[in-house]
């Protein structure tokens, strides 16, 4: 199937082609044929003059990428922009934009659900939406660690010593509901030093309420990256903390290495997958502490798949198209 496909997606000049999970998916397309087009979500608009149906543009220009042969030569070449009518131009928009998960986001993807029924958006924006990644999974709170979802410090402080009496260090990780990449994500000890200044940090910069859990010491072994398209498992990768961090993202310094699914997380992804692909969530990544701990289901703009690809040899990209291929062809009958 020849598709024409607007990404949606950060400025190309900033991306690190050696990772990142949408060059690689551009480049797949590219190599079947696709059509692509390259737009930021600033430019999405809803227009109606009230006499017709309403369109969803984009300012977009087609693009093409390649891995540079040479140094200093692009890794992109855009053609020129225009108004692109994503109900008519297009048969897929590929949705990858990293978050903050905030207003802008959550308007990008009200705008994007206006094309249901006649284009493909990947993921699906109305579950993007109603999804963000440390939110959905309080659904399948049975896999994950204890876990406080809250804003008052005495919350926290009555979370942490109940969390002693079960057995616990009484450390804690605090997060912000909406953050990725690991950032802002704190390690506090047991003794609550600095506990008061942090929770004030957060109340005064966030105005939604903050994640806490206990320390996992078990994060020493890695945060396991699955990827699901959907619904089934294309590969997992296991991310270790860099040399003095407790944060295994890849972004924050963090190393890749192979691994297998443990029974627990063969377990949790039966569980999720079928949920995951009613949903229209076709490219997820969740991430597992120690085999065991479900902490993040991510749906807004998953990455590993080059990861992946470099330890297992799966082409994660390709079957995320294949996956793709098939539902618009189901959309269109």
């Amino acid at each position: 199937m020849s598709l024409r496909v607007a990404v949606q997606m950060d400025p190309l000049s900033g991306i690190n082609i050696a990772g990142d999970s949408t060059f690689a998916l551009m480049l797949s397309a590219q190599a079947r044929g696709i059509a692509m087009w390259y737009y930021d979500v600033g430019t999405l608009a809803w227009d109606s003059l009230g006499d017709g149906p309403a369109k969803v543009t984009a300012w977009a220009a087609p693009v093409t990428v390649q891995r540079p042969a040479e140094k200093g030569e692009s890794h992109y070449t855009l053609g020129a922009f225009q108004t692109l009518d994503l109900a008519e131009d297009v048969d897929v928009v590929l949705m990858r934009q990293d978050p903050p998960f905030d207003l802008g986001y959550i308007t990008g993807a009200h705008i994007l659900e206006k094309l249901k029924g006649r284009t493909l958006v990947v993921n699906d924006p109305e579950q993007v939406r109603n999804a963000p990644e440390k939110v959905f999974v309080l659904d399948f709170a049975q896999f994950m660690p204890p876990t406080l979802v809250a804003r008052r410090i005495e919350d926290v402080r009555s979370f942490q010593q109940r969390l002693v009496a079960k057995g616990y260090s009484g450390d804690l990780v605090i997060k912000p509901l909406h953050g990725n990449g690991g950032k802002a994500v704190f390690r506090v000890p047991a003794s609550g030093d600095n506990l008061g200044a942090l929770v004030e940090v957060f109340s005064q910069m966030w105005p939604e309420p903050y994640m806490v859990q206990p320390f996992l010491p078990d994060v020493s072994k890695g945060d396991k990256r699955i990827v699901l398209v959907d619904g089934v498992v294309a590969g997992a990768i296991n991310r270790r903390p860099g040399a003095g961090e407790f944060r295994s993202n890849l972004a924050v310094g963090g190393s890749a290495e192979a691994t297998e699914l443990t029974e627990r997380e063969q377990e949790i992804c039966r569980v999720l997958g079928p949920e995951l692909k009613k949903r229209g969530l076709t490219f997820v990544g969740i991430d597992v502490i120690g085999g065991e701990w479900l902490t993040e289901i991510n749906v807004t703009s998953p990455t590993g798949i080059v990861a992946i690809e470099r330890f297992d040899g799966v082409d994660v990209a390709g079957l995320i198209w294949d996956a793709i291929e098939v539902r618009v062809a189901e959309m269109k009958k």
